[in-house]
């Protein structure tokens, strides 16, 4: 079918949206937007393509300026186009926040002005939600992993914890605490007063508190379970099914490749919102660690696996005891040899970087190349990880297969299936990090970043070793790209220094021809609402010490005449503590400090402060940089105390340059300064917030006005009214 009858429907929905919206007004730049999406999704070939011809793909990359209104811009056209070729939307954001926003506000009011019905659901990851069954047996007090498993089969140590909890009022150590909270989260679910999404709950649980009763895919027997009918999980996987729209996250989206539980990417349309996290969300999701020091699961796992396996009468079982005990001689032998071949290092912090007990010291291995003594255990690591995963498997298999067959027993079998799945994603973890070290890359290709650490943590020296992927863009190609046929990634900062190859790169879609970019101004006039004040130090950036004092003298007198809202941006806890320290007693009553209020509490103080019109300075490090929506009188004036470069010590940073030097390329210019210029334009954003906006932006880094990459960084902002003083003036 002719693509363009969906394209010219769709804007045209759009148009009438626009115009039914109380407060909407035609925007130029929005709609040039909505007719990008609507070409865009109406050229992919979705499903199965007829004949022999390759199906057509069609992606969009369209960096939107603040006040465009891009979430109007993409939805209308793209949920348009979806009900007319019976397909879906799937978008994905950067946060669970920017869902929330999504599926709470922003898609119940388009439903109300579009033209058909529609059908929208959130999707989160599983360990959002609680396991009811876990929560009731940890309620009740019953929570001994082994409380299943016969006397006969259990050690004496099991045994004598046993006796112990049989005890009346007895509970395992640590449990007596925690009880209070795991009856109440049960009485509440029980009762509908909370339907078991922990982003629900009044504050954030503690990670300690939440994970042992958190939904997790390793101990899920799904529709085997006892309590399915009543699973919080399943039952929003069930609006899934029906909706038209599903609003998911990039963590969601990347971790559940071929997993099936989002709609298939090649016969849907994706929308990928705040795109310029997705390269660094894949680097998180596809990198590894295994930690060489403490290794008490692994007996803890051929435990279960022994026990739980006899039981079940799994044969594959009688491997367990040697998997266990060569995995364990094989990672305390790759312990030894990495603190022999790497003593110096890693036992003497670098200079700058602090002691053992606090910044874990850290060795990279040069170009990825691993020392020949290592190959050895390594090898043995993912080959005896590799056999107890396939035994868990079996024994897995086996419940289910008895879960089926007996569903009076399901309950018990369904504990058991959770204490065997309840060690697997560290063993998965050390079979993944295992493999990726000893990974060689292709010639020409860019090796895993590969590095050590050692750490302090409590009483325990703690030894990891990690693996990354170093190009995000190349994971992603792999991964991603290669399954999609129509998507429109969008965010107010795509560009680095103006120009859209940086981002390409790193997300993979460089060189590919199915791509199309679009660049939407800002309706706002920059000129006129704001001005960028460069503010230049005698000291150079780069001494930290002699900066640092010069800089916060100056900020502090800049300070001091802020009459409304303020925001100040640090690249440093250790700069921010340094300018708190130095806040006089006038100042400390004004300042907001990160992390010493929750940032909802924060906020809210803040918007309070302004509005009785008293002045209030939020001190904020990098998560204040982004997201932060404060307009009017409530950011004012904002202060970057210095160029944002990313930490120097980034492992994966350093092994990409490391690669791109190699190559006779210059990893400054090519990598640090679009990256630079894509998070300094971030920061400014948060100035601007609306048409009537008035802001003054500071900035105490001269190399922004006097490097020419700082003309570059410069080129990527908005066109604000330049002036410049010396610190001091």
């Amino acid at each position: 079918m002719d693509p363009s009858p969906w394209a010219d429907e769709a804007l045209q929905q759009f148009d009438a949206v626009v115009q039914a919206s109380a407060g909407f007004r035609p925007r130029a730049g929005q709609r040039s937007m909505a007719a990008q999406v609507a070409r865009t999704f109406s050229q992919a070939t979705l499903g199965k393509a007829e004949g022999s011809e390759a199906p057509a793909r069609a992606i969009a990359v369209v960096q939107a300026g603040t006040g465009v209104g891009k979430s109007l811009a993409y939805s209308v056209p793209a949920i348009a186009v979806a009900l007319a070729r019976g397909t879906r939307v799937l978008i994905s954001t950067a946060t669970v926040a920017l869902q929330e926003q999504l599926v709470h506000k922003d898609l119940p009011a388009l439903a109300r002005h579009m033209a058909q019905p529609f059908a929208f659901a959130l999707a989160k990851g599983r360990g959002r939600y609680v396991c009811k069954l876990k929560l009731e047996r940890l309620a009740s007090g019953a929570a001994h992993e082994d409380e299943d498993i016969p006397d006969d089969l259990l050690a004496p140590e099991a045994m004598d914890q046993r006796q112990a909890q049989r005890t009346p009022g007895a509970a395992p150590p640590g449990q007596a605490e925690r009880m209070p909270f795991y009856i109440h989260l049960a009485d509440a679910l029980a009762s509908g007063q909370w339907d078991g999404d922990r982003d629900q709950l009044p504050s954030p649980p503690e990670p300690e508190l939440w994970s042992p009763v958190a939904a997790d895919a390793h101990t899920c027997t799904g529709k085997h379970c006892p309590v399915f009918h009543q699973c919080s999980y399943f039952e929003r996987r069930k609006e899934l099914v029906a909706a038209q729209v599903i609003v998911a996250n990039h963590d969601l989206l990347l971790s559940s490749l071929g997993a099936r539980l989002l709609p298939e990417l090649d016969n849907c349309l994706l929308v990928i919102d705040e795109a310029h996290h997705l390269p660094a969300t894949a680097l998180a999701q596809f990198g590894c660690e295994m930690d060489l020091s403490r290794l008490g699961w692994i007996d803890k796992l051929a435990s279960r696996a022994l026990r739980i396996g006899q039981l079940m009468e799994v044969e594959a079982i009688a491997d367990v005891p040697q998997h266990a005990a060569r995995l364990r001689a094989a990672l305390q032998d790759l312990a030894r040899l990495v603190l022999d071949v790497y003593a110096e290092p890693l036992r003497a912090p670098a200079p700058g970087r602090a002691a053992l007990a606090g910044t874990p010291t850290r060795v990279r291995l040069p170009e990825g190349r691993l020392p020949e003594a290592l190959g050895e255990p390594l090898g043995q690591v993912a080959h005896h990880a590799g056999g107890l995963l396939e035994v868990l498997r079996a024994i897995a298999k086996a419940l289910r297969a008895a879960m089926r067959d007996t569903p009076a027993e399901a309950r018990r079998l369904a504990q058991l299936y959770a204490q065997v799945g309840a060690l697997a994603p560290r063993l998965e973890g050390v079979h993944a990090c295992a493999q990726l070290l000893l990974q060689d890359a292709p010639a020409g290709a860019a090796p895993a970043a590969k590095w050590f650490t050692l750490a302090l943590e409590g009483d325990f020296i703690v030894l990891r070793a990690h693996a990354s992927p170093v190009l995000p863009g190349s994971t992603l190609r792999q991964h991603l790209w290669s399954a999609v046929r129509g998507a429109v990634l969008t965010s107010a900062t795509l560009t680095g220094c103006g120009q859209f190859d940086f981002f390409l790169r790193e997300s993979g879609l460089h060189g590919d021809e199915a791509v199309t970019t679009l660049q939407v101004p800002s309706p706002f006039d920059y000129a006129r609402q704001g001005q960028l004040v460069a503010v230049q130090t005698r000291a150079d950036p780069r001494d930290a010490t002699a900066y640092t004092a010069e800089m916060a003298a100056a900020l502090l007198a800049d300070l001091a005449q802020v009459p409304a809202g303020a925001l100040v941006l640090f690249t440093s806890r250790e700069q921010m503590r340094q300018a708190v320290d130095l806040l006089p007693t006038a100042l400390r009553a004004v300042v907001l400090v990160q992390n010493q209020w929750p940032r909802q509490q924060l906020l809210a103080l803040h918007r309070e402060r302004v509005a009785q019109g008293q002045p209030s300075i939020i001190f904020g490090m990098q998560s204040f940089g982004e997201g932060l929506d404060l307009p009017g009188r409530l950011c004012e004036s904002l202060f970057i105390t210095k160029l944002p470069f990313a930490p120097p010590d980034d492992p994966v940073g350093e092994a990409r340059a490391e690669w791109l030097r190699g190559a006779g390329r210059d990893p400054f210019s090519e990598l640090v300064v679009p990256a630079t210029a894509m998070r300094l334009a971030q920061w400014v954003g948060r100035a601007i917030r609306t048409e009537e906006d008035q802001a003054h932006v500071y900035c105490y880094d001269k190399r922004l006005v006097r490097t020419g990459y700082g003309q570059r960084l410069l080129a990527g902002l908005p066109p604000f009214a330049l002036q410049q003083r010396q610190a001091g003036a």
